[in-house]
């Protein structure tokens, strides 16, 4: 049985891995603003989806990447800082989804997103690793970093980004589902 398991939590693994090391790049640039390197786009329900991952936003905006397990499909929100927000495979139906948030979550999370505690609440900052075989893995791309949590018995979420992924996953389509 440990054979199997290696393998399933090596795909995850290198996702976070691969995200949080073009992240980290991106976090070197000096006093460069920071904009969207590639924007989530994809086809609508009858037609094929193309899914370019975000790797880097500009203060103020923030993305959501979540899968449940290794084999789920992966759902990318993508939030603006005017509160404008696009979901791709939101309910794992390949549909694109758009809207915007309401005005006083808009401004809640433009404050959490400006906390400074953010900063220390990166996978780089905690040295996180997921630990998890096909728990939900949620991974927010904010201007402070990567800040990737797992949904998983004894993990506890960070203050401030999980206060964002609560906001993003309460005030936006349906979560993953396996």
């Amino acid at each position: 049985m440990l054979p199997r398991a290696r393998p399933r939590l090596l795909l995850p693994l290198l996702a976070v891995v691969l995200v949080g090391a073009l992240t980290g790049c991106s976090l070197f640039d000096g006093d460069k603003p920071r904009t969207p390197v590639a924007q989530p786009t994809a086809g609508t329900a009858g037609g094929s989806s193309q899914l370019e991952i975000p790797t880097t936003v500009a203060a103020g905006q923030v993305s959501l990447l979540q899968r449940l397990g290794e084999d789920g499909p992966m759902r990318t929100l993508s939030v603006e800082r005017n509160g404008a927000w696009q979901c791709v495979d939101c309910a794992g139906d390949g549909v694109t989804s758009r809207g915007a948030l309401a005005p006083e979550l808009t401004e809640r999370l433009q404050v959490l997103l400006a906390n400074p505690g953010l900063a220390d609440e990166t996978d780089q900052a905690r040295r996180y690793r997921t630990t998890c075989i096909d728990a939900l893995t949620s991974s927010l791309i904010t201007s402070a970093g990567l800040i990737t949590s797992q949904d998983c018995p004894g993990e506890e979420l960070t203050p401030v980004a999980g206060e964002i992924l609560l906001l993003l996953t309460q005030a936006t389509p349906a979560e993953v589902k396996g």
